[in-house]
């Protein structure tokens, strides 16, 4: 397994591998032509980012059997997702806001990141995991009132999209079975979230397939399962974690 990060040290944007709290820095692209160098870089001093510089998130809904099973929803035939914006990216350790124009609930939902590292374009399920590239943790925060707001439409880009409503990271995890992963979310150091991966509906190859026939995946891009039981609201003042053990703890404070 290796943990692959993104950061900033003295102004300028480097990736490369973590072990324990030391990166070994690497020159040339993470997805196509990384060679580490005999540079390394303690964890704390730099400053993390995103571990990808995504062009898109394709993020799900209604993916997970126990969730279904909660809301009596229908089992879906085909995946069902909306795209949230470049714009609310956001990297662990910085703060989740509310924004000014809204004043309802924001709600937490702990997922596992998808990430892609080759373009895919209408690939066959059984070809999928080799333009897998790992799994990074996500926080899918939503504007939940605003969704069903206005009868005629439901605003899921909007009330998925607003600045800092996309944290994602703090690393990628190569080398993993993703089935045999349990993604756990902690409000205020309280467990609200824990369930398998096993429950999805549409696993991660599995999507990967079905989405791409649908539009161009490209390198970074992230794709985010969709989240299961115990999704709840967040208060100013609170911290946020999701968690998941291989991969590590995306951390984020909300205002």
């Amino acid at each position: 397994m290796t943990h692959w990060v993104r950061f900033e040290h003295r102004g300028d944007t480097k990736f490369g591998t973590l072990q324990n709290d030391t990166i070994t820095i690497h020159l040339g692209d993470m997805f196509t032509t990384s060679e580490p160098t005999s540079e390394t870089v303690s964890l704390d001093e730099v400053k993390i980012l995103t571990p990808t510089a995504a062009s898109k998130m394709v993020a799900l809904w209604n993916n997970f059997h126990a969730m279904a099973a909660k809301f009596d929803l229908a089992i879906p035939e085909e995946p069902l997702y909306f795209i949230k914006s470049t714009g609310s990216f956001l990297a662990s350790g910085e703060t989740i806001r509310r924004p000014a124009s809204y004043d309802g609930r924001v709600v937490f939902e702990g997922e596992l990141g998808v990430v892609i590292g080759e373009v895919c374009k209408a690939v066959a399920e059984a070809d999928a995991d080799r333009f897998i590239f790992g799994y990074t943790c996500v926080n899918d925060v939503t504007a939940f009132e605003l969704i069903n707001k206005d009868s005629s439409f439901g605003q899921w880009t909007r009330a998925k999209s607003f600045n800092t409503f996309g944290p994602f990271g703090p690393i990628i995890a190569t080398g993993l079975a993703p089935v045999e992963l349990t993604i756990k979310t902690i409000l205020n150091g309280e467990e609200r979230q824990n369930y398998p991966v096993s429950d999805m509906i549409f696993p991660p190859a599995k999507l990967v397939s079905l989405i791409s026939k649908d539009m161009t995946l490209f390198p970074g891009d992230v794709i985010t399962c969709g989240t299961s039981v115990g999704a709840g609201s967040m208060k100013p003042g609170c911290t946020i974690e999701v968690v998941i053990d291989g991969i590590g703890c995306l951390r984020n404070s909300f205002e």
